[in-house]
């Protein structure tokens, strides 16, 4: 007799079965399988790679402790006079002292005293952290980021790597990255120089830090004169606890080796923090990808399952279940998913192991700890594979088991047509994901904005087969081939709207991010205030009253040959005779608003209400976006009209006028609140009294001088003041910089300049105006590709499986005589509706979305004061032709891989 717990359930030999005729199916439809294996593989092969080198880059504790302290026992440094308490980490919790810099004793610690202040047979060496130091390059003078390190000593092992050459020892000896070397115009063996050129060096060796990748020079402790930034410790036994709280008594931090690879039970053991909204985006990414994939694959699992139609009902006449017709369809899922899963992961991690070298020089720019793999993602990864392809399956499979037995024997087809219900939840969850969405940008909530997002795109998804199908009635209306065309994709919803629908998401969240970018970078540049004319140049002296002042002739002459420059400009500033702080404390001219225009709600020292907000945004007075900027880089200028057009790019009748009042002895603004019927009103600096300028100040009367605000030039807040009026206030001039009019000019040029005017004065420091920066972000450009290739992709798949199933229609058309061409147009017909609708459903749906979410935000800020600048629509037309030319390529494309010739086959209907 047979044990009844012997037996095998019976749902397990229905899914082993399922699964068997699954492989048997996969190994058949070759050409399928392979394409749905290809899309499942592709994010896998992603996402194994992210893992995979995520984990070599995330360093363990040991590779941590290597790049800081090498080979040394611990790393100290000493800033403080008083006692510090600090983390087993070696971060500052709290200090009882100053820091020394600051303190009556400013000498820094010195190697001798921190060598007393450790145990007895403890040995230190000195290093220095990254300092940008100005360099002669191949071009002129620039800066490259110096670090001061013994690279002969092995307590330094690991903090650095000497790749060819010998380590430097000498005070004339430096070792340099490949990077650097380039910059520097110089090769092993080669000499260095100082910007300033006070110093020369000589290059022996190729060195290598893991944590930076790019230029980098190492100078030997002999070279530095500067003192250390911290001491390695090499001591007799390893640095514990008692002996770090030993050292922090006397003001001294530690980061020691024992003490982070093994911190004592009495301190809080660090969580590792989660970010919720990162890992919300991830997931709400992860489900768009994933539904992406499914969308795409879908089509393919759905013809599949039709052709497969004679098969499945042949089991249901045998006494198959709907359960098992479903297990059958999603059995290809499984199998499906797990080869995709197995290929994307052996591909991805073999691609990010050979591909380390690379990802570390040219995008993370630092070694990676070590080869490691990740197991637990790529398991994670894996299950979201097979998750996906039964996903994908999932649909096909409930039609499948759904289907007439008697019609899929006889093998006819027909329309079905859209369940009203599918609509009605479709489009409750594309309303109600566009309100979210609009919400949670007034919130400033990305994991709710993506959530909207999300939810809307889903609802159109189900919308889709109902559109098409509504779509396909107007092919009376059209030729043969499209005709046939939108009957087929009527017919064939299972198939066609899943592509359509990828399409539509794709070109969608582009569109939207598209916008949104645009609109942002608009926003940004129109809030920028520039310190001068785009592409001028700006030479500081800090070196100021008393020192040495930059002869104009001097760097006109530099500035002319180096920078083209068509203008140099010399701007002062107010300062005090003599630059004596205790005859003249404040050397300021300060503007005073005028009663009548100050807002009243600006000095409240508490948060306004809801009523006070609406009265201070209805007040004139208290427009907050204009003239409310705080003062720019260049301070209050002194001048005679000579620096206002250099300054401010003033032009025309405004120009003039500007000239006119600062000759008069006048002062030229651009707060136009300031000018009272031709006047403005400044308030001399404060003059000490008897006493000095801590007894007291006697306040001078405030001055009435003719005023004009320019209307045109630049968007700065900016105040010129004549020298005349200047005197009036009892101050002098004293010379700032200068402003060079020219063209922006490149990293050569600029460094060509700065080397020239290195040799005017080493402590010069030179600026160019090169307006707002642009958004580096290649997210939208990586979206409009992704956007393109789903599109072509989704074409391409959708119409060759159409192309399958509508043999037997071909078959027909060939018998009644019909010519060759009319199989290409019918291709070109079929890609068209779905690149063609997926694209246009896309345009509409990301810009009303992006539309809705930009006017809900700039609905917020109107709604507060002050409020913030609010977001132009921008319409990027380059993404949305890119977008647009996409269906018009694969179409064509489709068109040419097309077979002209017609079938002949027999039809069972």
């Amino acid at each position: 007799m047979t044990r009844r717990w012997h037996r095998i359930p019976d749902a397990l030999v229905s899914w082993r079965t399922a699964l068997r005729i699954a492989w048997r199916e996969t190994r058949r439809a070759k050409g399928r399988s392979a394409l749905v294996v290809a899309m499942i593989a592709t994010p896998v092969l992603a996402l194994s790679f992210a893992a995979a080198s995520y984990d070599m880059y995330r360093l363990t504790d040991d590779e941590r402790l290597e790049r800081t302290l090498g080979a040394a026992d611990a790393r100290v440094t000493w800033e403080y006079d008083g006692a510090v308490e600090q983390s087993p980490d070696g971060d500052l919790l709290t200090a009882t002292g100053f820091h020394r810099i600051v303190t009556a004793e400013p000498d820094p610690a010195t190697t001798a005293e921190v060598t007393s202040a450790l145990p007895s047979g403890s040995r230190v060496v000195p290093v220095w952290d990254e300092q940008r130091w100005d360099w002669r390059t191949a071009d002129g003078v620039g800066p490259v980021p110096s670090y001061g390190l013994d690279l002969a000593d092995p307590v330094t092992e690991g903090m650095a790597r000497l790749r060819e050459g010998r380590a430097p020892t000498g005070a004339t000896e430096v070792a340099a990255s490949e990077a650097a070397l380039r910059r520097l115009g110089v090769a092993l063996g080669g000499t260095v120089e100082l910007g300033e050129g006070s110093r020369r060096f000589t290059v022996v060796g190729i060195v290598e830090i893991p944590g930076n990748l790019g230029e980098v020079v190492v100078l030997p402790p002999a070279a530095r004169t500067d003192p250390p930034s911290a001491w390695l410790v090499d001591a007799p036994t390893p640095v514990g606890w008692d002996q770090v709280r030993r050292l922090n008594a006397k003001g001294i931090l530690v980061i020691s080796r024992a003490v982070s690879l093994d911190p004592p039970p009495t301190a809080p053991t660090p969580q590792p923090e989660v970010d919720a909204q990162a890992v919300g985006i991830g997931v709400l990414l992860g489900g768009l990808g994933a539904m992406q994939i499914v969308l795409l694959t879908g089509p393919a699992f759905a013809i599949g399952a039709r052709r497969r139609q004679r098969d499945l009902a042949l089991v249901a006449a045998n006494g198959g279940s709907p359960t098992h017709l479903r297990r059958i369809v999603l059995a290809d899922g499984v199998v499906l998913g797990l080869v995709g899963a197995v290929a994307g992961i052996l591909l991805g991690t073999i691609l990010a192991v050979a591909g380390r070298p690379l990802v570390e020089e040219h995008v993370v720019q630092a070694r990676a700890g070590g080869y490691r793999v990740f197991p637990l993602a790529l398991l994670a990864v894996a299950g979201l594979a097979v998750l996906t392809g039964v996903a994908a399956a999932l649909v096909p499979a409930f039609v499948a088991a759904r289907q007439n037995v008697v019609v899929a024997l006889s093998g006819r087809r027909g329309a079905k047509r859209s369940r009203r219900r599918w609509v009605v939840v479709g489009l409750m969850l594309a309303a109600g994901g566009t309100g979210l969405a609009a919400y949670a940008a007034v919130r400033v909530s990305t994991n709710l904005l993506l959530a909207g997002l999300v939810l809307a795109q889903f609802g159109l998804v189900l919308c889709t087969p109902a559109l098409v199908g509504l779509l396909a009635r107007l092919g009376r209306h059209l030729p043969l081939t499209p005709r046939i065309a939108l009957r087929d994709a009527g017919r064939n919803r299972a198939a066609t709207a899943p592509a359509i629908s990828a399409v539509m998401a794709a070109v969608a969240g582009t569109v939207c991010l598209g916008v949104y970018q645009h609109s942002s970078d608009a926003r940004a540049t129109a809030a920028y205030r520039p310190n001068t004319p785009t592409g001028h140049v700006t030479v500081v002296n800090p070196l100021g009253p008393g020192h040495r002042t930059i002869p104009a002739d001097r760097l006109a002459a530099v500035a002319g040959t180096t920078l083209a420059a068509t203008a140099v400009t010399e701007i002062r500033v107010p300062g005090c005779r003599g630059w004596d702080p205790g005859a003249c404390p404040n050397p300021f001219v300060e503007l005073v608003l005028p009663p009548q225009r100050q807002c009243p709600y600006f000095d409240l020292q508490r948060p306004l209400t809801p009523q006070e907000q609406r009265q201070a945004r209805a007040d004139a007075r208290c427009d907050s976006s204009s003239k409310t900027y705080p003062r720019s880089y260049t301070p209050l200028v002194v001048d005679d009209g000579s620096a206002v057009s250099p300054l401010t790019g003033a032009h025309g009748d405004d120009l003039a006028r500007a000239v006119a009042t600062l000759r008069a002895g006048g002062v030229v603004v651009t707060d136009s609140r300031y000018v009272v019927d031709g006047t403005v009103t400044v308030q001399p600096p404060a003059v000490p009294t008897r006493g000095g300028p801590l007894k007291g100040a006697r306040e001078p009367a405030a001055l009435k001088l003719p005023g004009h605000a320019l209307t045109t030039g630049i968007r700065s807040d900016r105040t010129i003041i004549s020298p005349a009026a200047l005197a009036r206030a009892g101050l002098v001039a004293h010379q700032w910089g200068f402003v060079i009019a020219t063209r922006a000019p490149d990293t050569a040029t600029e460094d060509r300049f700065r080397a020239e005017v290195t040799a005017l004065s080493a402590r010069l420091r030179v600026s160019v105006e090169r307006g707002p920066a642009t958004s580096a972000d290649p997210t939208l450009l990586l979206l409009t590709v992704a956007a393109g290739l789903i599109t072509l992709g989704a074409v391409g798949i959708a119409t060759g499986l159409t192309a399958a199933d509508s043999r037997p229609d071909l078959s027909t058309l060939a018998a009644v005589g019909a010519s060759p061409l009319v199989r290409r147009k019918l291709s070109l017909s079929q890609s068209g509706v779905i690149a063609g609708l997926g694209s246009l459903l896309g345009m509409t749906v990301g810009l009303v979305a992006v539309v809705a979410i930009l006017t809900a935000i700039n609905q917020a800020y109107l709604r507060t004061w002050p409020s913030a600048d609010p977001y132009p629509i921008v319409v990027p037309w380059s993404v949305l032709g890119v977008l647009a030319v996409v269906p018009l390529v694969a179409m064509l494309g489709v068109g040419m891989l097309t077979r002209s010739r017609l079938p002949i086959e027999r039809r069972l209907d």
